[in-house]
């Protein structure tokens, strides 16, 4: 077996013991830096934060590997956005953070806007990156042709299997969203390969394929646009924060997720900054200068 057909896992820093397992935390930063508490998207890892951590190097990133992804994989479950909100705040209790500040990308951003609606006392600002707002599908809503319509290659890879990276790479720059970032420049590709190689395993027939657990990400997506709680908890939001949407969608498509109309329409709380970050799209948002800046601007450290 090649280098190439091996998976190559970031260690974390610690494991947190949550329901059903542990719960692998990854920190970037200085250990003295004010904290961020970081959640990531559905199908992603820790490791789709390091590009924006290193823009802000007098911060300390704190982020799990959600569970039934990557080195949280393991977990038995259950699934559920209140579950990954309850699991962050299990890991700023083992941090000992009184209070913090939550970040949350894509489905990331519908866990950290329950967590603060949940513990109003102790977030400090929750910035919500391209995510944490919805518009309920039908009840009947097949779930799976649901979320491969909306999020494309990121879930149709977790039931194929790949030769080695670069066939893996090779298809996930299909979607021309990924290929953009990837456009960025040498640093922000070998950012990108790190955070997919973190997804991979390597199965006992020497092939490789994603760690997430298909039933937890069935689980999650449908409840970002079925679940009443997931749906209504960006309302309840009291504590001071930002919105920030790309105006390029998952599949680089225009408009993205968001428009200022659509947003307008949701009624969101007034504790709630409104902010288009220009010249991005879903996944270049936490990659770019531009959309590293305003999350740090939005997240006021």
């Amino acid at each position: 077996m090649t280098d190439d057909q091996v998976a190559r896992r970031v260690e974390p820093n610690r494991y947190v013991e949550v329901e059903g397992g542990r719960l692998a935390v990854h920190e970037f930063g200085p250990s003295d830096g004010q904290v961020v508490l970081a959640a990531h998207g559905i199908t992603a890892n820790a490791l789709s934060f390091a590009a924006l951590a290193r823009s802000m190097p007098d911060v300390r990133f704190v982020a799990p590997d959600l569970r039934g992804r990557a080195c949280s994989r393991d977990i038995t479950g259950p699934w559920a956005i209140g579950q990954h909100a309850t699991d962050l705040i299990a890991v700023a209790d083992a941090y000992r953070l009184d209070s913090f500040r939550i970040l949350g990308h894509s489905m990331g951003a519908f866990v950290a806007a329950m967590a603060a609606a949940r513990h109003p006392d102790r977030i400090e600002r929750v910035v919500l990156v391209d995510g944490g707002v919805a518009f309920p599908a039908p009840p009947d809503a097949d779930v799976d042709a649901l979320l491969t319509a909306i999020i494309g290659p990121a879930m149709t890879r977790l039931s194929m299997t790949f030769s080695d990276r670069d066939a893996y790479q090779a298809f996930m720059l299909g979607n021309p969203a990924v290929a953009e970032t990837v456009a960025l420049g040498p640093e922000a590709a070998a950012d990108l390969a790190g955070y997919l190689d973190h997804d991979l395993l390597t199965g006992e027939d020497g092939r490789l394929r994603s760690s997430c657990v298909l039933d937890a990400i069935r689980v999650d997506g449908g409840a970002v646009v079925l679940e009443p709680a997931v749906l209504d908890a960006v309302q309840e939001l009291t504590v001071p924060g930002a919105l920030l949407w790309a105006p390029r969608g998952l599949m680089n498509q225009v408009p993205g997720l968001y428009t200022a109309e659509l947003l307008a329409a949701a009624h969101l709380p007034a504790s709630l900054d409104l902010v288009q970050v220009p010249d991005c799209n879903h996944y270049s948002i936490v990659f770019t200068d531009g959309g590293r800046a305003a999350i740090r601007a939005a997240l006021k450290v």
